[in-house]
C-alpha cells in the first residue's frame, strides 16, 4: 500500500477542517467576544504572524481601551499590522501617532524609525513624482537629529543616501531630458542650461555633473547659434565660459576634443557677431551725424 498516497489527502482533509474552526472562532471572537478575548486574541495572532486577523481586533479594540498598557501596546502591534502587510501609508500614519501620543514609552524611539522607516517603503522610484521622497527624507532625517546615538542610526543614514539618490537622479533626468528635446523648440536649449546649473548647485559632489557640464556647454552653443541676432553676443560669450570652467573642473575629459572645437567655433562666431555689432553701430552714428547735418542745414 502507498501511504504517502494516502497521507496527502489526510493532510489536506485536516487543513480544512482546522482553518475552518479557527475562522469560527474568529467569527465568533469578532461577533461577542469581549474586550480583553479579543485583546488576547489580537497578541495571539500577532505572534503567529496572522497580521491580518490582528490587524481586524485592534481595529475593533482601539476605541475602547483606556490609556493603559493595553492600549499602548494595542497602538503600536496595529501599526507594525500595518507595516507588515505592506500598508505602508497607514503604518507611518500609526506609529507617528503612537509617537506623539507616548512620548515616553519604551517604544517610541523604535516608533519614531518605524514612522520614518515606513515612508521609505512607499517612496516611490526615482522615474515617479517625487514629494513623497522629499517627506521620507524629512522623517529620516529628523529622527538622525532626534536620536543621533540610535542603533537605527546606520540603517536609518543608508536609506536618506538611498533616497538622495533618487532625487539625483531624477534632477538629472530632467536635465537630459531638456537637452534631448532641445530640437523641438529653442526654449529646451535655455531650459537646460539653467536646469544644470540648479543641479550643480544642489549636487555639487554627483557622479553626472562632468556630463551634465558638457550638455550644458553643448547647450549653450545651440541656444547661441539659434538666437537672435542681438542675443548671440551674450550667449556666445556664456557659451566660452561654461568651456572654460568645464576644462577647469575636467582637464583630462573625454568630452575635451568634441568641446575644443565648439570652443573654437563659438569664438569665431563671436568675433563675426561683435564685427557686425561694430559696423552697426558705426552706420548709426553715421546717420545720426547725417541727421544732424540735415537739421543744422534747413537752419
Amino acid at each position: 500500500m502507498n501511504f504517502n498516497r494516502l497521507l496527502k489527502p489526510a493532510i489536506l482533509v485536516l487543513t480544512v477542517i482546522v482553518f475552518a474552526a479557527c475562522n469560527r472562532e474568529f467569527t465568533r471572537l469578532q461577533k461577542s467576544g469581549s474586550t480583553e478575548e479579543k485583546y488576547k486574541a489580537a497578541l495571539k495572532y500577532y505572534n503567529e504572524a496572522d497580521y491580518f486577523r490582528a490587524n481586524l481586533l485592534f481595529d475593533e479594540i482601539l476605541p475602547l481601551l483606556k490609556g493603559d498598557s493595553t492600549a499602548e501596546k494595542s497602538q503600536f502591534y496595529n501599526a507594525y499590522c500595518n507595516f507588515y502587510q505592506g500598508q505602508y501609508q497607514l503604518s507611518s500614519y500609526y506609529f507617528k501617532t503612537f509617537y506623539s501620543t507616548y512620548a515616553n514609552s519604551p517604544y517610541a524611539e523604535e516608533a519614531f524609525y518605524m514612522y520614518a522607516y515606513s515612508m521609505f517603503k512607499d517612496a516611490p522610484a526615482y522615474n515617479l513624482d517625487q514629494e513623497s521622497t522629499l517627506t521620507a527624507i524629512d522623517a529620516l532625517q529628523t529622527f538622525l537629529n532626534t536620536f543621533p546615538n540610535s542603533d537605527y542610526a546606520e540603517e536609518c543614514t543608508k536609506n536618506l543616501a538611498d533616497l538622495r539618490e533618487r532625487l539625483e537622479r531624477k534632477a538629472y533626468e530632467k536635465a537630459f531630458l531638456y537637452y534631448k528635446t532641445s530640437g523641438v523648440t529653442i526654449a529646451n536649449y535655455k531650459a537646460a542650461v539653467i536646469t544644470i546649473d540648479n543641479f550643480k548647485r544642489e549636487f555639487p559632489d554627483s557622479k553626472y555633473n562632468e556630463e551634465l557640464a558638457y550638455i550644458q556647454v553643448k547647450s549653450q552653443y545651440e541656444l547661441a547659434e539659434n538666437s537672435f541676432f542681438r542675443k548671440q553676443n551674450e550667449r556666445y560669450s556664456a557659451t566660452l565660459d561654461f568651456y572654460e570652467s568645464f576644462i577647469d573642473d575636467y582637464p583630462q575629459s573625454k568630452y575635451q576634443k568634441e568641446l575644443s572645437k565648439i570652443y573654437l567655433d563659438a569664438q569665431e562666431r563671436l568675433q563675426k557677431v561683435v564685427e557686425q555689432e561694430e559696423e552697426i553701430e558705426k552706420l548709426k552714428e553715421e546717420a545720426n551725424k547725417k541727421r544732424e547735418e540735415a537739421v543744422l542745414g534747413k537752419n
